[in-house]
């Protein structure tokens, strides 16, 4: 009989959309890669972006939120792993699956640090400099509760990893990293990946939901575009991303070269015809997908530190690094009008992508230590005693509280 993975997604995965989207569908790949039976059960209402699990033979169950009914759902399925899409869905739905299926494999997949991101952005709208007081916010408190709840959390960037284990001292052996796993005929130049003569414009891509792309897009057209635009005269920056708004979709205007196109099918075919992508992000955490899929399609980037960030280690960019408007503007349209260092940039994406997004690398070191924690999980759990710890006050707290909502919603 088949094994059964429970997946608790916190929206429905849109890789079209969004670097969480294209994350959650390698880690079902994977687990599928081992005879899973996968289960996808989430709270949210199916959006137009979102991806048919079906057609990859997922199951997919609504669930409600404080609600018996879940209990009643996951003691049926009875999952020998249960995964939980970001912290927020481990503290609603983690005491439900520790009390019913006690002997659940509990991973989280973090996507980014929440609190890393919310910190960095709390400093940058007080015009502050980024240190560690920044990161015991109310989000830092509930997250890494989280992650001590877990059997394994997968944490997507080395500076993540840093930040749990240096910083606050968690525990490796409760922590897995896992950055994106990019096939590895998805890692060398693609035959129709177009050179530097047949490319044109700048790219930038984000879905707008997202806090950091939409300040993105904003600092593009106030401070970054219209000083590349007087260098480049002939050059545009299209603009693509889900979910924009009225405000987003006004600061379109044809004779700036400035041009909001929405949400895009492929994003493949946008950036195999640009010729560098612009992801000068001031805030954010964990890594950028947008920079992946640049790669992907050897148009170099233009980046900020905070975008580059856990993306290239100790290995060279694939383009340039710079966090002052100036030092940007210069070293973009240095590059765009450059062949040569164009090229280089190109082939360093490739040699990126390589050495540190492979897949089977990854795949496999993650499915070992899924297996080593199943056959040793009370051993595991038992030197994890904060986990323990906090556990039983959670199910205490949030148990109580789930169940008086309930009570609450089933008055007449």
């Amino acid at each position: 009989m088949q094994s059964t993975v429970l997946v608790i997604g916190f929206v429905y995965p849109e890789p079209n959309s969004s670097a969480a989207g294209t994350r959650m569908l390698q880690l079902i790949e994977a687990f599928q890669s081992q005879d899973y039976q996968i289960t996808f059960a989430t709270t949210c209402k199916k959006s137009d972006n979102a991806f048919d699990l079906e057609s990859i033979g997922v199951t997919v169950v609504e669930i409600e939120l404080n609600h018996s009914s879940f209990d009643v759902f996951i003691k049926e399925l009875n999952p020998a792993i249960v995964l939980f899409d970001r912290f927020m869905t481990e503290e609603q739905f983690g005491w439900r699956v520790s009390e019913q299926c006690p002997d659940a494999l509990k991973i989280l997949d973090t996507e980014d640090l929440h609190f890393l991101r919310k910190g960095r952005q709390k400093a940058f709208n007080s015009n502050q400099k980024m240190d560690a007081t920044f990161f015991t916010n109310d989000t830092a408190k509930r997250e890494i509760a989280s992650i001590y709840r877990s059997d394994l959390s997968l944490v997507i960037s080395e500076t993540e990893m840093g930040i749990l284990t240096d910083t606050f001292k968690i525990d490796p052996a409760i922590l897995c990293y896992l950055p994106f796993m990019i096939p590895s005929e998805n890692c060398i130049p693609r035959s129709d990946c177009k050179p530097y003569s047949e490319r044109r414009d700048f790219v930038s891509l984000g879905n707008f939901l997202h806090p950091p792309n939409l300040d993105v897009v904003r600092y593009l057209k106030k401070d970054i575009w219209p000083k590349i635009k007087k260098e480049l005269p002939v050059a545009k920056l299209h603009i693509y991303g889900a979910y924009d708004t009225p405000n987003i979709k006004e600061m379109h205007n044809e004779k700036e070269g400035f041009l909001l196109h929405g949400f895009v099918e492929n994003a493949f075919e946008v950036l195999n015809s640009a010729k560098v992508l612009l992801a000068p992000l001031r805030f954010g955490a964990g890594l950028k997908g947008k920079l992946t899929q640049a790669m992907q399609t050897g148009t170099p980037c233009a980046m900020s530190s905070v975008a580059a960030e856990g993306m290239f280690g100790s290995m060279k960019p694939n383009g340039v690094i710079e966090d002052t408007a100036d030092a940007f503007i210069a070293r973009t349209v240095a590059t765009y009008s450059n062949a040569t260092e164009w090229e280089g940039f190109q082939q360093q994406g490739f040699s990126v992508l390589k050495n540190r997004f492979e897949k089977a690398e990854h795949q496999t070191r993650f499915l070992n230590r899924v297996k080593a924690l199943q056959s040793n999980l009370n051993t595991h759990r038992a030197q994890n005693f904060i986990g323990q710890m906090l556990s039983h006050h959670q199910m205490q707290s949030t148990k109580y509280m789930a169940r008086w909502i309930e009570a609450k919603n089933s008055t007449p």
